[in-house]
């Protein structure tokens, strides 16, 4: 591993949103850095410099040890020296535009995960089977109604797990449409189909004032939700956030806004995306729907499989809190790194036929989900949200073939599909 610096011309594309619009070029991307360049710098015009943390072990290593890599003294996101200029003249100094859970350290990383962790335990989270498993039928029925063709993305996909979050956390159905539109704002701000309208595309700095905006519009809708559960509990996530504490005390309204915006985005954008992929992967394989009609203890492999394939959380970024050698490169503290999920759920030392697509692959430790500390909060729930729905699906689905091509959305942190067409036979 002689090659300390990729070439500029190899690596920009990585820093784009538009690039990955195309996941193709992307692993092609990421197949020759883990190849030639596995942990090395890129330098980027408009950007600090990163290292590029392509391979699956290194970035476990780094992700299990939040105190010497962390996460909120720099943008968790890649962003632009413009961007964090901007980011930091709206905050007053801080790096980011949210102080969610992923922005945290510890010890407050913990403390705030804490006041929902809970809620979101294996054991909790199967109390709301009968729950989901009723709005799953009914997503269920909707798409049997479309056939023989719709857009599964855009037409059920992207709404199944957004009603299933919304209905946890309290949000009244009137709303989920706003809460779409806002968390396609936040993940796909550059995208000319999901971005805020206006947004200008080749704008360094468009992501902080896409977050911006987003993020009024979070405080003015969740301040007054919270003053409704405090006045007027419930049985919802809304309310415990509302009467949560940190350290005896109520949460301060940035961190507490945060976290109404963190869950209701990433609560049901990232399940989205793997669900879409799913379905993706079943219209482009008919040996994959008889396979799992045949055995349907396939499904939890399957989606395994897809939350790998698709990997939603395709980027984080980490600063080292002090000097670190890994792989053989001397890491400098205030040293930033670009951690690629999409590569590391393709590397070939740890996957067998990364670029096959097999729902019996087993054991299948993808970091879909992250790992270490920052490990998804509602990672229980999202594998029940798509294990119940397939189970809905997959007896009722005859046949199923894509209808034109499937997209992506162009987003660099956090993508998925945004368009499926397919044609199919559903009893």
């Amino acid at each position: 591993m002689d090659n300390l610096k990729i070439p500029v011309d190899l690596v920009a594309p990585i820093f784009s949103p538009a690039a990955y619009g195309n996941r193709d070029k992307i692993h092609e991307i990421f197949t020759t850095l883990r190849r030639d360049y596995p942990l090395s710098i890129a330098e980027v015009p408009g950007f600090d410099p990163h290292w590029i943390v392509t391979k699956y072990d290194d970035l476990r290593e780094i992700t299990r040890q939040d105190d010497k890599f962390l996460s909120s003294v720099r943008s968790k996101t890649l962003v632009s020296q413009a961007a964090e200029a901007f980011i930091r003249d709206f905050t007053g100094g801080t790096p980011n535009v949210f102080k969610t859970l992923v922005n945290m350290d510890e010890p407050e990383h913990t403390d705030y995960r804490n006041v929902t962790a809970q809620h979101f335990m294996p054991q909790s989270v199967a109390t709301l089977e009968p729950l989901i498993r009723k709005i799953a039928k009914r997503y269920a029925d909707k798409l049997a109604s479309m056939a023989p063709a719709c857009d599964f993305a855009w037409d059920l996909g992207f709404h199944y797990p957004l009603e299933v979050i919304m209905t946890i956390i309290g949000v009244p159905e009137e709303d989920h449409a706003m809460m779409l539109r806002l968390t396609q704002w936040v993940f796909n701000y550059t995208d000319p189909e999901l971005g805020r309208p206006g947004a200008d595309p080749s704008d360094l700095s468009e992501v902080a004032k896409t977050w911006m905006i987003a993020f009024l519009e979070f405080k003015d809708y969740y301040d007054r939700m919270v003053e409704d559960r405090l006045a007027c509990p419930r049985e919802d996530i809304a309310t415990v956030l509302a009467h949560g504490k940190v350290n005896g005390c109520p949460m301060e309204n940035v961190a507490l806004i945060s976290y109404f915006a963190i869950a209701s985005t990433a609560g049901h954008d990232t399940t989205a995306a793997s669900t879409s992929m799913a379905m993706w992967k079943l219209a482009e394989d008919p040996t994959l729907l008889e396979r799992l009609q045949e055995n349907p203890k396939l499904i939890p492999g399957f989606v395994e499989e897809a939350i790998r394939w698709a990997t939603p959380i395709q980027i984080f970024v980490r600063s080292a809190a002090e000097d670190y050698v890994l792989r053989g490169r001397q890491i400098k503290k205030g040293d930033l790194l670009y951690l690629s999920y999409v590569s590391a759920n393709r590397d070939e030392d740890i996957f067998d036929e990364p670029f096959a697509f097999k729902p019996e692959r087993s054991p299948n430790r993808h970091v879909g989900f992250g790992y270490g500390g920052h490990i998804c909060l509602g990672q229980h729930l999202g594998r029940m949200e798509m294990r119940i729905f397939w189970e809905e699906v997959i007896p009722r689905l005859k046949s199923v073939e894509m209808a034109g091509e499937g997209r992506m959305a162009q987003a660099e942190t956090v993508s998925g599909p945004k368009h499926v067409p397919i044609r199919f036979e559903m009893t």
